[in-house]
């Protein structure tokens, strides 16, 4: 791919990284919170529409990392959604870099007004790589985009579950990675709001350790069946990943292992 660097600059702490093997590039800063492990995972966890006509909304979409990595599972159109100035900025040139201007647009806003700008049940899939806690007590990281990326600051775990509930059409499909810890509180939020729970995979960094993430897909208003895949182990030693994981990094699996869809 050649990218679009014309008109597009880095700021003096961003620096320009590949983004796994799928010939895209993506901005990031030290000063802000770069994506990791659990984005890629999300990326390649939900199921996806392959048409042009299917409609995707990343919410919390940072520096755009999930829309990019959809990019090369679909062609659906996808929108990310992020709040805070800096990143969606970042967002918007990640987009421009890597010439998808025709399949992701970028809108800086508040998730919870989404539905308004965007349509009432206008997407087929909703994605969300949410802040994962609730706002301590006392005083909180003093770098504000690392801790609106760990602590809900500008959105709770209801907000969340709410603006998705919103936002996908009855039978879409909302896909979430989160804690283990918080997955009860998920579960009830979600059926709150007419999320039904249909899969989940537990993400443990190694054999014999508690999992450290879950990755969550519903279905809104559909019917009580929930799916517990098998289990993702990161590492297979102390530094090596898992061969299904060295696919997606370096091979040309562009998904997680999937079973049939429901």
């Amino acid at each position: 791919m050649n990218y679009n660097m014309e008109n597009i600059q880095l700021n003096s702490s961003e620096r320009l990284d590949d983004l796994l093997t799928e010939n895209l590039k993506i901005i990031q800063s030290d000063e802000v919170f770069s994506f990791s492990l659990d984005a890629v995972l999300l990326g390649r966890f939900s199921y996806v529409p392959l048409s042009a006509k299917g409609r995707i909304v990343d919410l919390c979409t940072g520096n755009g990392v999930i829309p990019l990595l959809l990019t090369t599972r679909t062609k659906a159109s996808i929108v990310g959604v992020e709040i805070q100035d800096r990143l969606a900025d970042m967002a918007e040139r990640n987009v421009r870099i890597n010439k998808l201007e025709q399949q992701v647009r970028i809108v800086h806003g508040d998730l919870r007004n989404a539905d308004k700008e965007l349509g009432y049940g206008a997407f087929d899939v909703v994605t969300v790589n949410p802040p994962y806690l609730p706002v301590p007590n006392g005083e909180q990281n003093i770098n504000e985009h690392f801790a609106a990326a760990r602590h809900e600051v500008h959105c709770t775990l209801e907000d969340v579950v709410r603006a998705s509930s919103r936002l996908v059409r009855n039978g879409g499909r909302v896909a979430m990675v989160h804690r283990p810890s918080r997955l009860v509180e998920i579960f009830c939020t979600m059926r709150e709001y007419k999320l039904e729970p249909k899969r989940i995979r537990y993400v443990h960094p190694r054999a014999g350790e508690e999992a450290n993430m879950v990755l969550i897909e519903a279905i809104r208003d559909g019917k009580p069946e929930l799916r517990t895949l098998p289990p993702l182990i990161v590492y297979k030693n102390k530094t090596e990943y898992c061969d299904e994981l060295l696919e997606i990094y370096y091979g040309q699996r562009t998904e997680l292992i999937q079973p049939p869809v429901l």
